[in-house]
């Protein structure tokens, strides 16, 4: 088949679909992953076809207050919107869609007749299980968690009703509501596979027919591919340190969250790498080495803990290693893989971003590195993830899904 994967947003909402396309790739399809410009390096490491939208989250300025985030995400959708339909070629066989492009994308299957499928890294149906991953960790009830898990989705559907109504418009299909499309997609029970493990999102028994979690889409990289050599003689010089980075968050909070890391790690007498990421990390010293983008895969069972942002994805390299976190949520669904973390014994409390100092800092990573509770949490989490295949599930229910039209 010839595959269109459409993802959208920062290195993190696209960096899994990497690992999830190369799997197809070597199944033999044809794949192009469509995303913004600054992720065409990824796409093209993993030997994929790539095709650029027109969106871009880099320079935003995006606040953690949901007003802002609101008004800065709705901007981003909006920008998507009007160059998406570029991006499908009449040649596609099967539009495999994100959280983000999937309410933008059914209006394209429905236009041209290309079957879709959603592939998402975020719970976001509602269930009584927990409440919305967008909203915290804190479960309100079943009643009240379910009702909060609709509630969002008609704050994403707002989100998307003017870049909707502008695609509607291109595509010539008479005026329908995001909302009523949603619901369109729920009653026909339109197939979402999940890209996460089970070890952290069970899949809850209230979802209806056609969602599946199928285990976690690791970005693509050459597993012969070595490490810098000034990281490798780091990592030999002395005992395993501790890893420290925001990936994609914190941009400009640089200079006060490397003064943070390194008060952190020498008052808890621990080594530490600084991944400079947006924020821009940087120390130097014998005891501290700052590194650039380098693959969490063959890093981090090297550690002896990952000071992280909670991402879906950093969250569960950190447990596939067996490795133990402290966690430090700037926004969005952070808080929620942080409390996830924190329920599986893997990592402590977390930290609020805006509460984060050097002396809360070292003592969780005093409390992580040295009682051993956190450690075999994190590695029973990693012996539960290494019996999960989630590329090689997707590939056998996109080939079961396409087989059965």
């Amino acid at each position: 088949m010839r595959i269109l994967i459409a993802a959208a947003g920062s290195r993190g909402d696209v960096a899994p679909y990497t690992g999830l396309g190369a799997e197809l790739r070597r199944a033999g399809h044809d794949v192009t992953l469509a995303a913004t410009d600054a992720h065409a390096h990824l796409v093209r490491a993993a030997e994929l076809e790539f095709r650029g939208l027109p969106a871009d989250t880099r320079g935003r300025g995006a606040g953690t207050g949901r007003r802002e985030l609101m008004r800065t995400a709705a901007g981003f959708v909006t920008e998507l919107g009007r160059g998406f339909a570029d991006a499908v070629g009449d040649d596609t066989d099967l539009l495999l869609l994100s959280a983000t492009t999937a309410p933008l994308g059914w209006h394209l299957t429905e236009a041209t007749g290309i079957p879709s499928l959603g592939v998402y890294l975020q719970p976001t149906a509602p269930t009584g299980d927990f409440p919305p991953a967008v909203t915290g960790t804190r479960s309100l009830g079943r009643l009240a968690n379910r009702a909060a898990g609709r509630f969002a989705l008609r704050m994403v559907d707002r989100l998307y009703e003017q870049a909707a109504g502008e695609l509607r418009d291109r595509l010539q299909l008479p005026p329908l509501s995001p909302s009523a499309m949603r619901r369109r997609q729920e009653q026909a029970d339109w197939p979402v596979l999940h890209g996460f493990s089970t070890a952290l999102v069970p899949r809850p028994a209230d979802w209806r027919p056609g969602l599946k979690v199928v285990g976690t889409w690791w970005p693509h990289h050459e597993p012969a591919e070595p490490l810098p050599t000034e990281l490798e003689d780091f990592l030999d010089a002395g005992p395993r340190p501790v890893l420290i980075g925001f990936g994609s968050m914190a941009s400009g909070e640089g200079e006060r969250l490397s003064e943070i890391a390194v008060r952190a790690l020498r008052r808890a007498g621990l080594r530490g790498i600084l991944q400079s990421g947006s924020a821009g990390l940087a120390a130097d010293g014998d005891d501290v080495l700052t590194i650039g983008d380098v693959p969490h895969a063959p890093l981090f069972p090297r550690l002896a803990a990952v000071v992280h942002h909670a991402g879906a994805g950093t969250s569960a390299a950190a447990l596939r290693a067996g490795v133990p976190a402290v966690t430090v949520p700037v926004t969005g669904d952070q808080p929620f893989w942080a409390g996830r973390l924190a329920g599986l014994g893997a990592a402590t409390g977390p930290i609020p971003f805006p509460s984060l100092t050097a002396e809360r800092l070292a003592d969780a990573l005093d409390r992580v590195v040295n009682e051993g509770a956190y450690a075999r949490a994190a590695a029973t989490a990693s012996r539960h993830m290494a019996g999960e295949d989630g590329a090689g599930q997707a590939l056998k229910a996109i080939e079961e899904l396409a087989g059965s039209r």
